[in-house]
Protein backbone atom coordinates (compact mmCIF):
# COMPACT_ATOMS: atom_id res chain seq x y z
CA UNK A 1 0.00 0.00 0.00
CA UNK A 2 0.93 3.86 -0.78
CA UNK A 3 0.33 6.65 2.09
CA UNK A 4 0.83 10.41 2.40
CA UNK A 5 3.95 11.72 2.86
CA UNK A 6 4.32 12.97 6.11
CA UNK A 7 7.99 14.51 5.63
CA UNK A 8 9.10 16.99 3.30
CA UNK A 9 13.01 17.18 2.47
CA UNK A 10 14.42 19.65 1.22
CA UNK A 11 18.15 18.80 0.16
CA UNK A 12 18.85 22.04 -2.36
CA UNK A 13 21.41 22.58 0.04
CA UNK A 14 23.82 19.49 0.49
CA UNK A 15 25.27 20.14 3.70
CA UNK A 16 22.23 21.32 5.64
CA UNK A 17 18.37 20.02 5.37
CA UNK A 18 15.37 21.02 5.93
CA UNK A 19 12.88 18.13 7.09
CA UNK A 20 9.14 19.81 6.98
CA UNK A 21 6.89 17.78 9.05
CA UNK A 22 3.24 17.86 7.20
CA UNK A 23 0.60 15.46 8.26
CA UNK A 24 -2.63 17.48 8.11
CA UNK A 25 -4.67 18.33 10.55
CA UNK A 26 -2.60 18.43 13.79
CA UNK A 27 0.51 16.39 12.85
CA UNK A 28 0.47 13.07 14.71
CA UNK A 29 2.87 10.49 15.13
CA UNK A 30 1.79 7.23 13.53
CA UNK A 31 3.48 4.53 12.04
CA UNK A 32 4.03 6.15 9.01
CA UNK A 33 5.73 8.77 10.17
CA UNK A 34 8.01 6.39 11.71
CA UNK A 35 8.82 4.62 8.89
CA UNK A 36 9.75 7.90 6.77
CA UNK A 37 11.78 8.95 9.76
CA UNK A 38 13.78 5.42 9.39
CA UNK A 39 14.26 6.05 6.36
CA UNK A 40 15.25 9.41 6.60
CA UNK A 41 17.68 8.56 8.83
CA UNK A 42 19.59 5.94 6.61
CA UNK A 43 19.66 8.46 3.91
CA UNK A 44 21.63 11.25 6.51
CA UNK A 45 23.74 8.39 7.16
CA UNK A 46 24.29 7.30 3.59
CA UNK A 47 25.36 11.32 2.52
CA UNK A 48 28.43 12.34 3.26
CA UNK A 49 28.47 15.97 2.30
CA UNK A 50 25.43 16.32 4.93
CA UNK A 51 25.97 18.00 8.00
CA UNK A 52 23.18 19.10 9.56
CA UNK A 53 19.07 18.54 9.94
CA UNK A 54 16.57 20.50 10.82
CA UNK A 55 13.54 19.67 11.51
CA UNK A 56 10.15 21.92 11.72
CA UNK A 57 6.49 22.17 10.61
CA UNK A 58 4.08 23.06 8.07
CA UNK A 59 1.84 23.92 10.27
CA UNK A 60 2.12 26.38 12.91
CA UNK A 61 0.42 25.79 15.66
CA UNK A 62 1.64 21.87 15.74
CA UNK A 63 5.24 21.27 15.49
CA UNK A 64 3.98 17.31 16.12
CA UNK A 65 0.49 16.86 18.35
CA UNK A 66 1.52 13.47 19.95
CA UNK A 67 1.24 9.59 19.36
CA UNK A 68 -1.95 8.58 17.83
CA UNK A 69 -3.94 6.61 20.56
CA UNK A 70 -5.78 4.97 17.70
CA UNK A 71 -2.84 3.29 15.13
CA UNK A 72 0.25 3.98 17.12
CA UNK A 73 0.58 0.14 17.38
CA UNK A 74 -0.23 0.04 13.28
CA UNK A 75 2.40 -1.99 11.21
CA UNK A 76 1.63 -0.16 7.81
CA UNK A 77 3.23 -2.13 4.85
CA UNK A 78 4.90 0.39 3.47
CA UNK A 79 8.93 0.50 3.40
CA UNK A 80 11.08 1.76 6.69
CA UNK A 81 7.54 0.54 8.43
CA UNK A 82 8.77 -0.92 12.19
CA UNK A 83 6.78 -1.48 15.28
CA UNK A 84 7.05 1.28 17.97
CA UNK A 85 9.82 -0.96 20.20
CA UNK A 86 12.39 0.39 17.28
CA UNK A 87 12.12 3.60 18.74
CA UNK A 88 14.58 3.88 20.97
CA UNK A 89 17.17 2.15 18.23
CA UNK A 90 15.95 5.14 15.81
CA UNK A 91 16.60 7.48 18.92
CA UNK A 92 20.00 5.94 19.60
CA UNK A 93 20.71 6.44 15.77
CA UNK A 94 19.95 10.25 15.57
CA UNK A 95 21.58 11.08 18.99
CA UNK A 96 25.18 9.26 17.81
CA UNK A 97 24.61 9.77 13.92
CA UNK A 98 27.77 12.21 12.58
CA UNK A 99 25.11 14.39 11.46
CA UNK A 100 23.78 17.31 13.86
CA UNK A 101 19.89 17.65 14.06
CA UNK A 102 18.36 20.81 15.07
CA UNK A 103 14.76 21.03 16.31
CA UNK A 104 12.82 24.35 15.56
CA UNK A 105 9.29 24.19 17.36
CA UNK A 106 6.73 26.32 16.05
CA UNK A 107 3.23 25.29 18.20
CA UNK A 108 2.50 21.85 20.16
CA UNK A 109 5.46 19.59 20.73
CA UNK A 110 3.57 17.42 23.42
CA UNK A 111 4.12 13.82 24.05
CA UNK A 112 5.69 12.22 21.28
CA UNK A 113 6.15 15.39 19.64
CA UNK A 114 8.25 16.71 22.69
CA UNK A 115 10.46 13.66 22.57
CA UNK A 116 11.21 13.63 19.12
CA UNK A 117 12.48 16.81 19.45
CA UNK A 118 14.51 15.63 22.23
CA UNK A 119 15.94 13.28 20.49
CA UNK A 120 17.66 16.24 18.27
CA UNK A 121 20.77 17.28 19.05
CA UNK A 122 19.60 20.83 19.32
CA UNK A 123 16.25 23.03 20.30
CA UNK A 124 15.34 25.93 19.56
CA UNK A 125 11.34 27.41 19.91
CA UNK A 126 9.60 30.31 19.33
CA UNK A 127 8.58 32.14 22.28
CA UNK A 128 4.83 33.47 20.96
CA UNK A 129 3.80 29.97 19.83
CA UNK A 130 5.88 26.91 20.96
CA UNK A 131 4.09 25.28 23.76
CA UNK A 132 5.85 21.83 25.26
CA UNK A 133 3.86 19.32 27.56
CA UNK A 134 4.27 15.58 28.45
CA UNK A 135 0.74 14.50 29.15
CA UNK A 136 1.11 10.39 28.94
CA UNK A 137 0.40 10.53 32.62
CA UNK A 138 -3.00 12.55 32.63
CA UNK A 139 -3.72 9.61 29.64
CA UNK A 140 -2.63 6.86 32.20
CA UNK A 141 0.59 5.79 30.42
CA UNK A 142 4.36 6.95 31.35
CA UNK A 143 6.25 8.46 28.49
CA UNK A 144 7.90 5.58 26.29
CA UNK A 145 10.05 7.49 23.43
CA UNK A 146 12.86 9.02 25.87
CA UNK A 147 10.92 11.86 27.85
CA UNK A 148 11.75 10.21 31.19
CA UNK A 149 15.49 9.77 29.89
CA UNK A 150 16.57 13.09 28.78
CA UNK A 151 14.52 15.33 30.99
CA UNK A 152 16.19 13.47 33.74
CA UNK A 153 19.08 14.58 32.53
CA UNK A 154 18.17 18.03 31.03
CA UNK A 155 16.07 19.78 33.80
CA UNK A 156 16.99 17.90 36.88
CA UNK A 157 15.09 14.92 39.33
CA UNK A 158 12.40 17.40 40.78
CA UNK A 159 11.67 19.79 37.27
CA UNK A 160 11.40 15.92 35.63
CA UNK A 161 8.49 14.97 38.02
CA UNK A 162 6.79 18.50 37.82
CA UNK A 163 6.98 17.81 34.08
CA UNK A 164 5.78 14.18 34.06
CA UNK A 165 3.41 14.01 36.80
CA UNK A 166 1.96 17.46 35.98
CA UNK A 167 1.20 16.28 32.43
CA UNK A 168 0.82 20.18 31.94
CA UNK A 169 1.60 22.61 29.06
CA UNK A 170 4.80 24.44 29.52
CA UNK A 171 5.90 27.95 27.09
CA UNK A 172 9.15 28.63 25.58
CA UNK A 173 10.29 30.44 28.01
CA UNK A 174 9.95 28.23 31.29
CA UNK A 175 11.13 25.50 28.67
CA UNK A 176 14.13 27.26 28.18
CA UNK A 177 14.60 27.96 31.67
CA UNK A 178 14.45 24.15 32.57
CA UNK A 179 16.76 23.13 30.20
CA UNK A 180 14.03 21.27 28.40
CA UNK A 181 15.29 23.30 25.07
CA UNK A 182 18.80 25.45 24.36
CA UNK A 183 16.86 28.80 23.61
CA UNK A 184 13.50 30.94 23.47
CA UNK A 185 13.33 32.71 20.21
CA UNK A 186 11.31 35.99 19.28
CA UNK A 187 8.93 34.20 16.39
CA UNK A 188 9.37 36.63 14.00
CA UNK A 189 13.40 36.14 14.05
CA UNK A 190 13.00 32.26 14.36
CA UNK A 191 13.32 30.97 10.96
CA UNK A 192 16.53 33.70 10.57
CA UNK A 193 18.12 32.74 13.83
CA UNK A 194 17.94 29.10 12.53
CA UNK A 195 18.93 28.94 9.23
CA UNK A 196 22.04 31.17 10.31
CA UNK A 197 22.96 28.69 12.43
CA UNK A 198 22.36 26.05 10.29
CA UNK A 199 24.52 27.69 7.41
CA UNK A 200 27.53 28.77 9.90
CA UNK A 201 27.55 24.47 11.09
CA UNK A 202 27.37 23.73 7.40
CA UNK A 203 30.59 25.95 6.41
CA UNK A 204 32.77 23.87 9.59
CA UNK A 205 34.84 20.72 8.62
CA UNK A 206 32.56 17.22 8.84
CA UNK A 207 35.08 15.54 11.31
CA UNK A 208 35.36 18.36 13.68
CA UNK A 209 31.89 18.76 13.90
CA UNK A 210 31.61 14.94 14.71
CA UNK A 211 34.60 14.84 16.85
CA UNK A 212 32.66 17.71 18.56
CA UNK A 213 30.02 15.59 19.11
CA UNK A 214 31.20 12.44 19.79
CA UNK A 215 32.92 14.20 22.82
CA UNK A 216 29.77 15.80 24.03
CA UNK A 217 27.92 12.46 24.28
CA UNK A 218 30.22 10.99 25.71
CA UNK A 219 30.72 14.12 28.64
CA UNK A 220 26.97 14.35 28.93
CA UNK A 221 26.54 11.07 29.70
CA UNK A 222 23.23 10.26 27.26
CA UNK A 223 20.91 7.95 27.49
CA UNK A 224 21.31 3.94 27.52
CA UNK A 225 19.39 1.74 25.09
CA UNK A 226 18.41 -0.36 27.95
CA UNK A 227 17.13 3.27 29.67
CA UNK A 228 15.06 3.94 26.54
CA UNK A 229 14.07 0.17 25.91
CA UNK A 230 12.99 -0.02 29.74
CA UNK A 231 10.37 3.16 29.53
CA UNK A 232 9.26 2.18 26.08
CA UNK A 233 8.28 -1.17 27.54
CA UNK A 234 6.67 0.59 30.35
CA UNK A 235 4.63 2.94 28.16
CA UNK A 236 3.27 -0.45 26.02
CA UNK A 237 2.48 -1.90 29.24
CA UNK A 238 0.49 0.81 31.06
CA UNK A 239 -1.31 1.37 27.89
CA UNK A 240 -2.72 -2.08 28.51
CA UNK A 241 -4.72 -1.13 31.52
CA UNK A 242 -8.79 -1.29 31.37
CA UNK A 243 -8.63 1.72 33.35
CA UNK A 244 -6.21 3.29 30.48
CA UNK A 245 -8.31 2.00 27.80
CA UNK A 246 -11.46 3.73 29.54
CA UNK A 247 -9.66 7.41 30.19
CA UNK A 248 -8.73 7.67 26.50
CA UNK A 249 -11.75 6.52 25.27
CA UNK A 250 -12.96 9.45 27.48
CA UNK A 251 -10.04 11.88 26.11
CA UNK A 252 -11.25 10.62 22.30
CA UNK A 253 -14.79 11.60 23.38
CA UNK A 254 -13.69 15.34 24.43
CA UNK A 255 -11.97 15.67 21.44
CA UNK A 256 -8.67 14.60 21.34
CA UNK A 257 -6.44 13.80 18.12
CA UNK A 258 -8.98 16.63 16.41
CA UNK A 259 -8.03 19.99 16.06
CA UNK A 260 -10.01 21.93 18.15
CA UNK A 261 -10.01 23.52 21.38
CA UNK A 262 -9.93 20.65 23.94
CA UNK A 263 -6.53 18.88 21.52
CA UNK A 264 -5.39 23.13 21.48
CA UNK A 265 -5.55 23.34 25.23
CA UNK A 266 -4.75 19.20 26.22
CA UNK A 267 -2.37 20.50 28.91
CA UNK A 268 -5.01 22.46 30.91
CA UNK A 269 -8.25 20.43 29.83
CA UNK A 270 -6.48 16.69 30.38
CA UNK A 271 -6.75 16.67 34.38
Amino acid sequence: MTAASRLVIDRSKPASWRVLIDNPPINLYDPEMFAELRLLMDSMERDRDLKIVVFESANPDYFVAHYDVLRGAVMPDIPGAAPFTDWPAFVTRLSQSRVISVAKIRGRARGHGSELALGCDIRFASREKAVFAQVEVGMGVVPGGGATEWLSRLAGRSRALEILVGADDFDADTAERYGWINRSVPDAQLDAFVDRFAARVASFDSRALEIAKKLVNARAGTATDAERWSSNQTFLGTATWPETRERVQHLLGQGLQQDGPFERNLGRDIA
